[in-house]
């Protein structure tokens, strides 16, 4: 079965198939390393440098998710009518919403109950997707300051903290601290991916949308990369040096050198900070600035993953759940605590559960080589038929 032709754009999808193909690298430590259900793997004082590092690399994969859903969302308007790119942002957005909910948690947790919905990325793009679908009438320039001064001051709101069950304490986790909204006695919504800063990147992929269209010449385009991945690199280092602005956790000196240079790169990702998303988002750009005419067969292989994003994210999260049930089961666990319900973290059955690095690592390799194939049987499949209307939510 060999790639088909398409009109999209291979750079934009060949990134989103790698940091896809490193999602599942974070989600599969999630499920298989040791103590991974109580543990923080950028904790200075439990992790060690490998653990870190394979939890910082795949911060690269929510910023990349949601800023080129925007990118998408304006080449996909590029083709459209502004109320049609109305029509299918706030639809997609309000269904992105609705599986989260419903599909995502019910995959991620086993948990028919859902005593404990957690918001992720899937909930942010979404969101993100409803608010962009209302900034898309105004001149970009405006829908650019929009998205930096979200970006760039959302962390002025870092002081301002809400506690209790008051419906103003729950919009606020929603939009900016995170936290935990309870609905009667048996059953929270945890708010992972608050949603204020995910709007203003959305709004700056929108932007960077420009960037991509047919009659930008593609020299100035590169140009552009190279100078925004690398000013965002630079910006990183100077705010983070500075160590006053731009992230909720200041960096601090160490036991060691090594542990040191951790502290500076460990940056915070719930809400993402303007450091966060600097050291995340200008390496991609970078990224997008060498890959532009590069192709062979292992841009090919990405390319797969990332022409059918969302099919892919909801198969690999089933595969590593099941596989997680498999690895009980064969090794005399006790298969019923992996249904994620409240009261199997209330009661800590899962703490001293867990793998190696190593397993971690080949369980990875061996899910991306499993879901590879039907991964691109799908992308095929949406090829050959782009007069279906309905896979363009799928």
């Amino acid at each position: 079965m060999s790639l088909v032709k398409s009109t999209r754009i291979e750079s934009i999808d060949i990134l989103r198939g790698v940091v896809m193909v490193i999602m599942a690298l974070d989600h599969t430590r999630d499920y298989f390393h040791y103590g991974s259900f109580f543990s923080n793997p950028t904790d200075l004082e439990t992790t060690t440098p490998f653990l870190f590092f394979t939890r910082f690399i795949t911060h690269y994969c929510a910023p990349v998710f949601v800023f080129l859903a925007g990118t998408s969302a304006f080449l996909y308007g590029s083709k459209k009518t502004k109320p049609e790119l109305f029509k299918f942002l706030i639809t997609r957005g309000i269904w992105l919403i609705a599986l989260e909910i419903i599909v995502n948690n019910l995959i991620w947790k086993f948990d028919i109950t859902y005593s404990r919905t957690v918001l992720q990325v899937i909930w942010a793009i979404g969101f993100s997707m409803i608010c962009l679908s209302l900034l898309i009438y105004l001149r970009t320039y405006l829908i650019l300051i929009i998205g930096l001064v979200f970006v760039a001051g959302h962390n002025l709101l870092d002081g301002i903290l809400m506690q209790g069950t008051s419906t103003k304490s729950y919009v606020w986790y929603l939009l900016h601290q995170g936290g935990k909204i309870q609905i009667g006695e048996d059953h929270a919504i945890l708010v992972f991916y608050p949603a204020l800063p995910w709007i203003g990147l959305m709004a700056l992929g929108y932007c960077f949308g420009q960037l991509y269209r047919k009659d930008f010449d593609v020299t100035i385009r590169k140009k552009m990369l190279l100078t925004i991945g690398l000013s965002c690199i630079v910006l990183f280092l100077i705010i983070r040096g500075i160590n006053i602005y731009g992230d909720l956790v200041p960096w601090a000196t160490q036991k060691n050198t090594t542990y040191t240079i951790l502290s500076f790169f460990n940056v915070t990702k719930y809400p993402p900070s303007l450091a966060y998303l600097l050291i995340t988002m200008g390496p991609s750009l970078l990224f997008l600035y060498a890959i532009e005419t590069i192709k062979n067969k292992l841009t090919d292989f990405f390319l797969v993953f990332g022409r059918v994003p969302l099919f892919y994210y909801f198969l690999h999260v089933l595969a590593i759940h099941l596989l997680a049930v498999i690895g009980l089961l064969i090794f005399g666990g006790n298969w019923r605590d992996m249904i994620l319900t409240a009261k199997v973290f209330q009661n800590a059955k899962l703490l001293d559960y867990g793998y190696s690095l190593f397993v971690v690592y080949m369980v990875w390799i061996g899910v991306i080589t499993l879901l590879y194939f039907p991964s691109k049987t799908y992308m095929v499949y949406k090829a050959n038929n782009k007069d279906k209307w309905w896979l363009s939510y799928l």
